[in-house]
């Protein structure tokens, strides 16, 4: 088994045991709710200490169930996480693609003799098939 093939495995044992552990060890047994957000929890705490407070303002949009509120938060996650693969792979295409140009090397699709793909064998370099300029 390759180095990073351990590594993986391992990172993978890890997200196991984060997503098992809590529910096998019954860590939210003796709550109502075990498993509320953080915002849920900061409410219940504010309205117990100061049970007059008023908030400073209401949410634009209220979903009409917990399910529906999950699986907006669960499309906005992934459309963050899109948006950030996009990101890197951006930055790693022009990366490498700066590296080949430094290094004079051609594309990886590009024939090695430097002729287009569809032009004939005796045309001249980079003239392709059913080209409509002439020279002059």
């Amino acid at each position: 088994m390759s180095r990073n093939a351990r590594i993986n495995t391992l990172l993978l044992l890890v997200v196991v045991a984060l997503a098992v552990l809590p529910l096998a060890l019954g860590l939210g047994d003796h709550k109502e709710e075990p498993f509320t957000g953080a915002d849920a929890q900061a409410e219940t705490a504010i309205t117990e200490s100061h049970p007059d407070y008023e908030p400073w303002f209401s949410p634009l949009y209220e979903p009409p169930s917990g399910e529906i509120e999950s699986a907006l938060f669960s499309l906005q996650a992934a459309l963050g996480a899109g948006v950030l693969a996009y990101y890197f792979g951006l930055r790693r295409g022009r990366r490498q693609g700066e590296a080949r140009a430094l290094a004079g090397s051609p594309a990886p699709d590009a024939p090695a003799d430097g002729l287009a793909a569809d032009a004939p064998a005796d045309a001249p370099a980079g003239a392709e098939a059913g080209s409509s300029r002439t020279s002059a």
